[in-house]
């Protein structure tokens, strides 16, 4: 009777390579470092298409007209001031009094506006972007202008020089000529690069950006003479109608004592914006919103001198953004790649060491291949049917590629089946924390609490040492 020879060194390191399963899983460990590097080129892609929409809508707004934001309307009287200066003459410093100009400027006790908003969608290639034209009507009440604060009596102010000021950040907005009236009196307006009204505006959306990436700037606007002859007796009212167009949002700035804006919409999809929230109803015919502001609320006072305050602090508005979620929810699915690339895995091994199947690490990497081209198929089709559609068709793709795949690897039909199973609980356990953003991280919690229990049950009758004793 022959006996067998004893195996060398090298056929008994080979079959501990082949059998062992902690080299096994150091196999698997490798494979899923290696597979992060595409994974995080996804990522890159998403934030580039997501630029591109951005830049789009950029493009688009810069051809019609950008954010709008309105501040006013503001009155500014100049005036004549004596001070005092110290100057040097023959070798003495001395005092001189002298006469400076400045600006006063006062806001309205009461101020209530009205705005209808038309909107538009347009289409760059995949891309859109929303459009809009709204009809403002501004009603405002001033009082007296009152210089005995700065201690200016009225014979040093310049009633004759008087102006309105209306500050507009865009000023191609301005579809028709402006209509400024006092009472029955109609007044004529000018376009005015520098207002001297400074308003920087960064909404609520995004603390590090503004409303297109960046800021917008209420210093433009236009300049209504008064044509005052002497110090006004009474209160001024004044209405300000304006056809203004522009893209993405339409905020105001409380200028009065009293502010009162009414913003009415059929665009289904607002977001309120800024440091106040409006009274508002939002139906699937549009949206109508009422903001409320007293002096309380804002963080500037009602007149000042010169360019020593801005009216910044208290902007508020509508933003009229075609949602883009899909790059967000994109973003957020592709963070989940390596969890499902390592359930997955972790299937297989179960599934490798529980049926004695040997699978290569070649077809891992395959399977790890085609769970991250999934997030190609998600985002290219997210583009074209929105998020949720493309979910539906990437992971049905994705599961029935790589279910019939293991079908070459793995003899058992009903194990074929439990593994497509798993992939489809998988995709659906990870849809769900996508779209429950609330609840995210509790579902995201119990869900993998109970994925390890799963684990730890399928695994318990493993010889994770091989046989014993």
């Amino acid at each position: 009777m022959e006996t067998q020879p004893t195996p060398g060194i090298f056929e008994r390191f080979n079959q501990w390579i082949t059998e062992s399963i902690m080299v096994k899983l150091f196999s698997i460990g490798f494979l899923i470092l290696i597979l992060l590097i595409p994974s995080s080129w996804i990522e890159d892609l998403i934030r580039e298409r997501q630029y591109r929409s951005d830049e789009v809508i950029r493009e688009v707004s810069d051809k019609w007209s950008g954010p709008q934001m309105l501040s006013g309307p503001v009155l500014r009287i100049p005036f004549t001031k004596k001070e005092k200066i110290k100057t040097w003459h023959d070798g003495k410093q001395v005092e001189e009094i002298v006469d400076r100009d400045h600006y006063a400027y006062f806001l309205p006790e009461d101020y209530r506006v009205k705005n209808d908003i038309t909107t538009e969608v347009r289409k760059r290639g995949i891309f859109e972007v929303v459009l809009y034209k709204s009809g403002i009507e501004m009603q405002a009440q001033f009082a007296t202008p009152d210089f005995s604060t700065w201690n200016i009596p009225d014979e040093q102010v310049h009633w004759k020089e008087a102006v309105l000021l209306n500050g507009i950040s865009d000023l191609r907005g301005i579809g028709e000529n402006p209509v400024v009236k006092t009472g029955a009196q109609t007044l004529l307006s000018e376009p005015l690069s520098d207002i001297g009204v400074s308003v920087n505006q960064y909404p609520q959306a995004n603390a590090s950006q503004a409303i297109d990436g960046t800021s917008v700037y209420a210093t433009s606007g236009i300049i209504t003479s008064l044509g005052w002859l002497s110090r006004p007796e009474a209160l001024m009212n004044v209405s300000v109608n304006l056809n203004l167009k522009g893209s993405e949002s339409l905020y105001f700035v409380p200028t009065g004592k009293s502010t009162e804006v009414t913003s009415t919409s059929t665009w289904a999809s607002p977001s309120f914006e800024g440091k106040l929230l409006p009274e508002h109803t939002v139906t699937d015919s549009g949206f109508t919103a009422v903001w409320k502001v007293l002096s309380f609320n804002r963080p500037f006072s009602q007149k000042w001198m010169d360019r020593d305050q801005t009216l910044s602090g208290s902007e508020f508005g509508v933003r009229l953004l075609i949602t883009a979620d899909q790059y967000q929810k994109s973003t957020r699915t592709a963070k989940y790649g390596v969890m499902i690339i390592l359930l997955a895995f972790t299937a297989l091994f179960l599934v490798e060491i529980t049926t004695k199947t040997r699978i290569h690490p070649f077809q891992y990497i395959l399977i790890g291949a085609a769970l991250i081209i999934y997030y190609t198929l998600l985002l290219s089709f997210s583009e074209q049917v929105g998020y949720n559609s493309a979910y539906a068709i990437a992971s049905i793709a994705t599961t029935i590629l790589v279910t019939l795949y293991s079908t070459s690897f793995l003899k058992s039909k009903s194990v074929v089946l439990l593994f497509g199973l798993l992939m489809v609980s998988f995709y659906t356990f990870i849809f769900i924390i996508i779209q429950a953003q609330d609840f995210s991280l509790l579902i995201g919690s119990i869900g993998l609490f109970l994925i390890i229990g799963l684990l730890m049950y399928f695994s318990r009758n493993i010889k994770w040492y091989g046989s014993q004793s």
